[in-house]
Parts: C-alpha cells; sequence; structure tokens
C-alpha cells in the first residue's frame, strides 16, 4: 500500500503548520519524518489519520485521490498510527484494548476467549511475548506502544505511522522496537518514523524528508545520501531576526534556586543547576525528556527523594503546591493554563489575586473587593493586560491575555522564582511578542524565571543561558549569543549525542 500527499497546507489561528508539504510512503519501506518541535510533523500525521482536514492539497493511496472526514475513514483506508498521546482504554486488558474496534460477539456477547485469541496472533506477528490478559495500566510506556502497535495491525493496516516513538522509552526498549518496525517492513508495510534522534532515524529508516516551519526542506531522501550534519542543518538553518530584551542581572553571589544531586520519583538524577536572580534560565528538551515533570518537582508537585534544593542558599522541602508557594515563594505557570492556570468561569480580578487571598483575608477570613483591586490592578497595567474590565470573565480574554493573567497571579504573590511552561503554545504571533514581553520585564524586576519551551527562537529570545534534558538528566548547557542557528545547531547536537 502507498500513501502520499502533495503540496498539503494547514493553518490554525496566527500560526501556519503546513506550506505546501509532501510526503510519499512507499511499501517496505521506513520513511523519516524530522523536524524542530512546533516544524509541522505532527500536523502533517494527523492529516494522513484523517484527524485534521488539509486546507488545500491532495491525499492518495495507491495514486488514487483519497478523502477523509474523520480518522475512522482513514482506518478504514488501512492507516493505522501510534500517536505521542496513548490510545489505549488503561483499566481494560491488552487483549481487549487490540480488539477494541472490532470486538468478536457470540449470542450477542463479547466472545472474550475471541478476543485473546485475536490479539495473541497480532501480537506474536510481531514476535511479542505480551499477556493479552494484563491491564495496560500494568505495563511499561515501551509496551504500550508495542500493544498500540498490535491493534493498528488488527486494523488490517497496509501503513503504520509512529509518531515520536522512541521519546518516553529506554535504548534497550527502542533497540527491540526497531526489531518489530524492521519485521513489518519485511512484511511489505509502508512505515512513517517521526524521531528526532538522528542516530536511530539514520540506522532504522530508507528514505528522510525533513520539515521546517511548515516547509518541506529535504523530501524523500535516501538516507545512505545524507549524513548527520546535512539533516541538522536542513532543520535548524533559518533566515529569523531574534528579539532582543534589555536587561542586567543582578550581581550576587547566592542563587535564587540550586539544584544538587536532586532525584525525583518521577526519574530524575544527578540534577545539577543555579538559577539566579533576575536571570531567564533556559530548559529544552524534547517530548518526553522529563522537563516538566522537573518543573512540577520544584514547585512541591512531585517528590524530590533525593539531593538538595535551596533557595537564596538555603535547603528547602516543601510538601506540596501551597507549601512552595507561600513558604518558599515559588510559582509555577503550567502549560495548561486553561485546565490548571487559570478559572475561567471567573474575573480577571479573582484569578490575578488567587494567590494571595490567604494574605488580604480579613480577621474573619472574609475577602473584600477593594482589598484585591488594591494588588491586582497595578499588576494588570504592568503586563497590559487588554481587557475592558478587571471583573470580566477570563474565558473570554485572548489567549495571550490569559497567559498574562497566569503570569500576574504570581506576581502579585510576590514569588521569587517563577517557573513557566510552554507559555506561548496556542496563542497568535502579536501575542506571543507580548507574552516574551512580560517575561522579560518579569526578570527585570529581579525574579528568577526557569523557562521550559520548544520553541527555539522563544528559548533564544528570551534565555540568557540553556540547559539541555534528555532521558530526564541534563546532559549539557548551551550559552545563548542570540545567534539563532548556532545555538538550535549546538542544542540539536547535544540531543543527538549518545
Amino acid at each position: 500500500m502507498r500513501l502520499a500527499v502533495e503540496n498539503v497546507g494547514k493553518s490554525f489561528p496566527g500560526v501556519v503548520a503546513l506550506d505546501g508539504a509532501s510526503l510519499r510512503l512507499e511499501p517496505g519501506e521506513i520513511h523519516a519524518l524530522v523536524g524542530e518541535n512546533g516544524a509541522g510533523k505532527s500536523t502533517l500525521i494527523k492529516i494522513l489519520t484523517g484527524i485534521y482536514r488539509p486546507d488545500r492539497g491532495r491525499l492518495t493511496i495507491d495514486d488514487k485521490e483519497a478523502r477523509f472526514a474523520s480518522a475512522r475513514d482513514a482506518i478504514a483506508s488501512g492507516i493505522g498510527a501510534v500517536h505521542q498521546e496513548r490510545n489505549l482504554v488503561p483499566r481494560f486488558t491488552v487483549g481487549e484494548n487490540i480488539a477494541l474496534e472490532q470486538l468478536p460477539m457470540r449470542f450477542g456477547f463479547v466472545d472474550f476467549d475471541a478476543v485473546h485469541k485475536r490479539a495473541r496472533k497480532f501480537l506474536d506477528a510481531i514476535d511479542s511475548s505480551i499477556d493479552t490478559r494484563t491491564e495496560v495500566r500494568r505495563l511499561s510506556v515501551a509496551q504500550m506502544q508495542i500493544v498500540e502497535i498490535a491493534k493498528a495491525l488488527s486494523l488490517d493496516s497496509g501503513v503504520l505511522l509512529l509518531d515520536e516513538p522512541t521519546a518516553s522509552i529506554t535504548g534497550h526498549e527502542a533497540d527491540a522496537l526497531f526489531l518489530i518496525l524492521r519485521r513489518l517492513k519485511a512484511q511489505g508495510k509502508a512505515i512513517a518514523f517521526v524521531g528526532h534522534r538522528l542516530e536511530e532515524v539514520l540506522s532504522i529508516c530508507d528514505r528522510i524528508t525533513v520539515l521546517r516551519d511548515g516547509k518541506v526542506m529535504l523530501s524523500g531522501e535516501p538516507v545512505a545520501k545524507v549524513d548527520r550534519a546535512r539533516v541538522v542543518r536542513e532543520m535548524v538553518g533559518r533566515e529569523e531576526r531574534i528579539a532582543e530584551f534589555e536587561r542586567a542581572i543582578p550581581q550576587s553571589d547566592t542563587p535564587a534556586m540550586e539544584a544538587r544531586e536532586l532525584a525525583t520519583a518521577r526519574g530524575h538524577v544527578g540534577i545539577d543547576f543555579k538559577l539566579m536572580k533576575g536571570e531567564i534560565l533556559g530548559l529544552y528538551g524534547l517530548v518526553g525528556a522529563g522537563r516538566t515533570e522537573l518543573a512540577r518537582a520544584l514547585v512541591g508537585d512531585e517528590r524530590i527523594v533525593g539531593g538538595q534544593l535551596l533557595m537564596d542558599g538555603t535547603p528547602v522541602a516543601s510538601r506540596n503546591v501551597a507549601d512552595a508557594v507561600h513558604r518558599q515563594k515559588i510559582g509555577y505557570v503550567s502549560e495548561d493554563r486553561k485546565g490548571e492556570g487559570l478559572i475561567l468561569a471567573h474575573s480577571v480580578r479573582a484569578n490575578l489575586a488567587i494567590t494571595i487571598w490567604r494574605r488580604i483575608a480579613d480577621r474573619l477570613g472574609l475577602l473584600r473587593r477593594s482589598s484585591e483591586l488594591r494588588v491586582v490592578a497595578p499588576i494588570a497595567a504592568r503586563l497590559d493586560v487588554r481587557t475592558g474590565s478587571l471583573e470580566r470573565e477570563v474565558i473570554k480574554l485572548s489567549g495571550g491575555n490569559q497567559q498574562k493573567v497566569s503570569i500576574g497571579k504570581w506576581l502579585a504573590a510576590e514569588v521569587k522564582v517563577l517557573l513557566v511552561d510552554e507559555p506561548t503554545v496556542g496563542v497568535d504571533v502579536n501575542a506571543k511578542a507580548a507574552i516574551h514581553e512580560a517575561i522579560a520585564g518579569v526578570a527585570r524586576e529581579g525574579v528568577a524565571v526557569l523557562l521550559i519551551s520548544s520553541d527555539l527562537p522563544e528559548m533564544v529570545a528570551l534565555a540568557d543561558r540553556v540547559l539541555v534534558m534528555r532521558d530526564f538528566a541534563l546532559i549539557g548547557e548551551v550559552e545563548n549569543d542570540r545567534n539563532l542557528e548556532r545555538v538550535s545547531r549546538l542544542i540539536m547536537e547535544l540531543i543527538q549525542s549518545r
């Protein structure tokens, strides 16, 4: 089965995700699709699987035009996918998950013996010994991926699309996955492999396509004809002016935050860094590298199980998020601003004041609107939160102004350290610039900022230094001289190194 897209375009508000992209997957080949975070890889995969409809362009199966109204249409056409987000039911067994789309029935009831027999057939096809009666929630991430592959095969998929399959698994587990992919290739399957680790890509794939800013920079080139240096150059060699934010880092011998051999319950070991007052320290890594999990540990939402965390030179231990906020003065702007960062149905005033209610309540524990406004009105003005009234519901604000409110509530709490996770995801270009200015402004006031971002231009524009994380470990540091191409190349080389 042959799958292709030609001159595909896809835009979202304020963002061109794909701009004339083409890709051709041939039977019996593994085709790599690579690019930086935000290059358009996942968008292209979602078009191929019917999750998104392209704005323009043509999709063909065996050289005949096809249109998908939904993901089910793609599945029915023989296209299977393993997305970054798991598509399994944790409390169902392996067998039930594999057979979920086509449950065998007998006398009006699910035939569970047939379910497990069918699942075993597809697991055996990829030489997996996973017990079909085990609940999925008890499997490792790597085993879950194998179950997803078996599930795709059970739907008679001639094409298999894998989106970052090795991002959250160990090197040994990745080797086992590659054996499965080679076996499927030998069976004539057409496979797309979305990945960042170039050593893996160049060893497992037959052809490679490179995306950059939604455009194809290298199209279906045989892997044997390219080297790692050329691929990196095509991935990061862009012309882009980097915004400049004037700041002077206050001179201090004592870091605002310091980690010494820090270990977390999520798997981080030996984490060492110093974050100075007024500094913006970048933390870059691929999906699954452990950046968000580290931030949550620093703010008391995940357990720290070893090493030391110091604030202003003093060892601290936060029992929970409230403890980190009120005692240690650490704030966290979540990447999920709508789900975790804001109460959308409440006013701008209430959201900005939520971190200080305990402080400004009167002796009876009552909150006065005037007390809230006295604190939050200057903050809204400083961050240029554009709302007709502070009584306006946050849900009615633009994405950029919502993010300013997320940042502002921590300024109200007078935090000393602010952890900012993917601050500009889902906002337009103008809002992004405003958020960048807000973050730079926070640092100018002496707050130490740890910036987590998958947007390299954003990282280069804001960060003073960039720490690079892979597999829940810090693997290097890059000094930022505002040269996007150089900094991008150094970061990608660190990530690709073994």
